[in-house]
């Protein structure tokens, strides 16, 4: 797969799979804006990548989120490819007094700013025929697996039939949207937002007892993206070790 020119955005490209994303992109030869907070974990990734445009940007702040276009067109002129895999967590169990609270942190992050982004970046990717991937979580479609996952899981639900709404929207425009939603990923998302973990202790939640490392997930987000899937469009792949078939 070449994608030589294309202009590539990648949210949440510090770590984990957004930076998994960012390199294979990259070395396809693809033209990649890495998005982050953390800046000094974004010039450690950027620095295997090849001259990418780095963002660094709080998708919970409005101005951020524009800033994000406004430098990549400043800088590349177009949009071809983007990648909303920015997420957060927070603990929200109905009976902690705190839910509205982490509720709307979640929100605001995972589906609030994806929204925003995407329909910042659309006009842009409907030019260049372009695409768009979100990646959601095997959480959207399955029962919390641990005590005060429901705003996780209601923030990733919602990503999923918005990526259907607007693969809907866009199809006819040329633009194909796709979905992927991992299962348990050995990232530092345990670390940076109190996710229940470890990971280990996911494995026996999925049929081939497995946890993913971050490449798999990259190699289907390229897959899509790529014009190897052409024809598929408002799909959400599951790459989550068979953890949605145990549940």
């Amino acid at each position: 797969m070449s994608f030589k020119n294309k202009v590539v955005i990648v949210t949440g490209a510090s770590s984990g799979i957004g930076a998994a994303v960012a390199e294979e992109f990259s070395t396809e030869g693809a033209k990649v804006v890495m998005v982050g907070r953390n800046e000094a974990k974004l010039n450690n990734v950027a620095k295997r990548c090849n001259s990418p445009l780095v963002v660094r940007a709080d998708l919970s702040n409005d101005k951020d989120v524009k800033k994000i276009i406004d430098e990549t067109i400043a800088q590349f002129g177009q949009i071809d490819i983007l990648v909303n895999n920015a997420g957060t967590y927070a603990d929200a169990s109905l009976l902690s007094g705190n839910i509205m609270d982490s509720y709307d942190f979640i929100i605001r992050v995972n589906l609030r700013a994806l929204i925003y982004l995407t329909s910042l970046a659309a006009p842009y990717i409907v030019k260049t025929k372009g695409n768009i991937i979100n990646i959601s979580s095997v959480s959207g479609s399955i029962a919390p697996v641990a005590p005060g996952l429901c705003a996780y899981n209601v923030s990733k639900a919602a990503v999923n039939h918005f990526s259907t709404c607007i693969a809907t929207e866009l199809g006819a425009l040329g633009v194909r949207v796709n979905t992927v939603s991992p299962g348990p990923v050995d990232t530092d998302f345990i670390e940076n937002t109190g996710f229940p973990g470890p990971w280990e202790i996911y494995k026996q939640k999925t049929v081939l007892n497995r946890v993913s490392e971050p490449k798999e997930i990259a190699d289907v987000v390229l897959f899509l993206a790529s014009d190897k899937a052409k024809s598929i469009t408002g799909v959400n792949y599951l790459t989550d070790n068979g953890m949605a078939i145990m549940h």
